[in-house]
């Protein structure tokens, strides 16, 4: 891979997606492809270049799976699902009781843990045959998206959850005891689609919560200040907005108010 071929890969990864590949990612980005390539019978990155430089190529798809990066956990950053359970739900309660609507969505959800671990927490706090509640799931990349559809993970990605938490939202399959699944009772209010945050958004709101954590790192500063934009454009007034360890509305957005700990609520 030569550095004009890195640098087309950079300047298509940034147009398709708005992710920035700095020169760290240059060997990542090198393994990734390089096995791609090799599928495709291609000899060089050069090649691979040509392919993916015409937006209706179909190997665009394939070429943004590759180059995002999916870390995850259940209950990633717990701190947020204790405030999300102590404070968030509690007020959404108290003001949502006659009409008893939540809407949440998790931006960048990966494999599915977030989701599933935000539909935990409300299932564990509100009376959810009383409440019409609904978790969106988006990704970039559809073959994490379509994982977190089938709700199928290795049983030791449980490992941190509490006995009781395991039997109640998962069970083992009696074919497979490496492997457990998310039960229906979770699925039921969540779905999962393939969304790029820099296109146009099919739902109209307003979100009660959005998580969107360690997402706009890939980010610079003016696709953050256009996507922070949105995000308070989509939210319901005094909406809450979660981000990751390492992010920061700071000279960003001044339409949140910070409440610590990386998390906001968008001002009235």
């Amino acid at each position: 891979m030569t550095s004009e071929d890195f640098e087309t890969i950079s300047l298509l990864a940034h147009n398709y997606t708005g992710i920035v590949l700095g020169a760290h990612k240059r060997d990542m980005i090198y393994g990734r492809l390089a096995r791609r390539i090799r599928s495709l019978g291609l000899s060089n990155f050069n090649q691979y270049c040509a392919l993916i430089s015409s937006p209706s190529s179909p190997e665009i798809s394939f070429f943004i799976n590759a180059i995002t990066t999916n870390l995850t956990s259940f209950f990633r950053e717990p701190h947020h699902f204790d405030f999300l359970k102590e404070t968030v739900l509690p007020e959404i309660k108290r003001k949502n009781d006659r009409y008893k609507r939540i809407r949440i969505w998790s931006a960048g959800c990966s494999t599915g843990e977030e989701p599933y671990s935000l539909s935990i927490t409300v299932n564990e706090t509100l009376n959810m045959a009383q409440w019409d509640c609904k978790i969106l799931a988006t990704d970039l990349d559809s073959n994490v998206v379509n994982h977190g559809r089938e709700g199928v993970y290795d049983i030791t990605r449980i490992d941190a959850l509490t006995e009781q938490s395991k039997k109640q939202w998962f069970y083992k399959d009696s074919r497979n005891p490496e492997v457990v699944k998310v039960k229906p009772a979770l699925q039921q209010c969540t779905r999962f689609k393939r969304l790029n945050l820099l296109e146009s958004w099919p739902m109209k709101g307003p979100f009660d919560i959005i998580f969107c954590r360690n997402v706009v790192i890939y980010f610079n500063k003016e696709t953050q200040r256009q996507l922070f934009d949105r995000f308070a454009n989509i939210l319901g007034d005094g909406g809450y907005l979660f981000i990751g360890h390492s992010e920061s509305l700071h000279k960003v957005s001044e339409r949140f108010e910070s409440l610590g700990k990386n998390i906001y609520r968008k001002k009235f």
